[in-house]
């Protein structure tokens, strides 16, 4: 995997990092005031290691696509990752209150999200995908999810739109996503509703023989790398490592190792970074 030497693991909730670091200079210097001078040496970085193929714990290592992108983007901007993980309903807040200056795991841009956090240019184009137990032959389709109890992660987009769109539906909320997964394969929920690359994943590793994939993708949406407010010349440095990746190859290569093939839509992506 690509970098793995970069990052180093911490304790979620151990003592955070003074955040005035970055913007505190030599004094008297006068001399430069960019970007690159005010980036500091290492930084917090969270995740939540259960989105496969994403994040995840293997052989007492972190990693997975995401794991290799921020490792590959900290090893071209120059700052040492120091990797915490939680669960992700709480990578929102811990950024709100400084516990930690960076996070990725799939996170989608959203409006409101974008009022309270600060996000890179879009680093991977999702959407929404529906998982059932093999033999079930009524849920085709979003359409076929009303009055239904349907399982996602805790704090995800998911969720949000099971609440807003979906009558009568009732969302079973996990703050892992095996327990999600679980849930349909032991009945307590009647569907999966998730991003579509870590349920297409689950369905042909793990879940293969029991859950399966129905209906189209719905609800298109941007991953982008979430920084705490106040970190512009951050969010600027590593906007300009991710444009260099996906010019270069190395973007390709990253998610050719980790979903088999080039992103169809890798041009797209291309387009949206700085």
């Amino acid at each position: 995997m690509t970098n793995k030497k970069k990052t180093t693991i911490a304790l979620f909730g151990a003592s955070a990092l003074a955040l005035g670091l970055a913007a505190c200079g030599d004094g008297g210097d006068g001399g430069d005031s960019g970007a690159e001078s005010e980036l500091q040496d290492s930084y917090v970085v969270v995740s939540d290691t259960s989105f496969v193929p994403f994040a995840f714990e293997e052989g007492g290592e972190f990693v997975g696509f995401d794991m290799d992108i921020i490792n590959t983007i900290a090893d071209r901007v120059g700052f040492e990752v120091e990797l915490e993980t939680t669960n992700f309903d709480g990578i929102i807040p811990g950024l709100q209150t400084g516990s930690f200056e960076i996070a990725i795991a799939g996170i989608g841009i959203t409006e409101e999200r974008a009022e309270i956090i600060d996000y890179t240019s879009p680093y991977y184009m999702s959407g929404l995908r529906i998982a059932v137990p093999i033999d079930d032959e009524e849920i085709q389709g979003v359409e076929d999810l009303e009055g239904a109890t349907i399982a996602t992660r805790l704090g995800s987009t998911s969720a949000a739109y099971i609440e807003a769109n979906i009558d009568g539906a009732t969302a079973n909320t996990y703050e892992q996503l095996d327990q999600a997964y679980l849930s349909v394969e032991g009945g307590s929920s009647d569907a999966i509703l998730y991003d579509a690359p870590n349920v297409e994943y689950y369905v042909s590793t793990a879940g293969e023989g029991s859950l399966k994939v129905t209906g189209e993708l719905f609800e298109a949406e941007n991953y982008g790398i979430a920084v705490t407010q106040g970190h512009p010349e951050l969010v600027e440095a590593m906007n300009d490592a991710l444009a260099e990746m996906i010019e270069d190859g190395t973007y390709s290569d990253i998610h050719q190792e980790w979903f088999g093939e080039e992103p169809a839509w890798l041009d797209d992506l291309a387009a949206q970074a700085d």
